[in-house]
């Protein structure tokens, strides 16, 4: 699905709207709908996640999945059918650690071509967005990233015995 004539039909409005006041007021109009673009975009990918989600969840064995496919937004339906000849579905998605709530911010990512494409082969065998798939990878990484430190302080804890803070190393290198 391309979003562009959804967006160009917000700056026609827009721009309308503006039609109403001085020329600063049209060029400032004209500004801010090149400026919001990137956000009216994302802004149009959620509301239809959010859709598939609604749909998904009133469909008992049909998922409906949105994905990111360049600047467009694809929507794949799977389930239903009879897959006994059909190839085995690909594995979920590891689980993603709790998040305590709080706002989405935006960053831009810039990764090398290749790595990139390789991430967006891995996010649709997984069937999730190249988005969802890095956020998954960044909380996976920093799930483990905890649980190392946890190990490590219980290892410092363990080995520092009754509150001393010195740990000594104690043997021979024969060389």
């Amino acid at each position: 699905m391309d979003l562009t004539p959804y967006i160009a039909n917000l700056r026609e409005d827009l721009a309308n709207t503006a039609s109403a006041g001085d020329e600063q007021t049209r060029r400032a109009a004209a500004l801010l709908s090149s400026a919001l673009e990137p956000a009216v975009r994302l802004t149009l990918m959620n509301a239809l996640a959010d859709l598939a989600a609604e749909v998904t969840a009133a469909l008992p064995g049909q998922v409906v999945d949105v994905r990111l496919d360049g600047r467009d937004v694809r929507v794949v339906v799977t389930g239903g059918e009879d897959r006994s000849s059909a190839a085995p579905p690909p594995p979920p998605p590891p689980p993603v650690p709790p998040i305590d709530g709080g706002d989405i911010s935006r960053i831009t990512l810039r990764l090398v071509e290749q790595i990139k494409g390789q991430a967006e082969q891995a996010a649709a065998a997984q069937g999730v967005s190249l988005n969802t798939f890095v956020a998954q990878a960044v909380q996976g990484a920093l799930g483990q990233a905890q649980q190392h430190q946890q190990r490590h302080q219980r290892w410092h804890d363990s080995s520092s015995g009754g509150g001393r803070t010195e740990t000594k190393l104690h043997g021979w290198v024969e060389g």
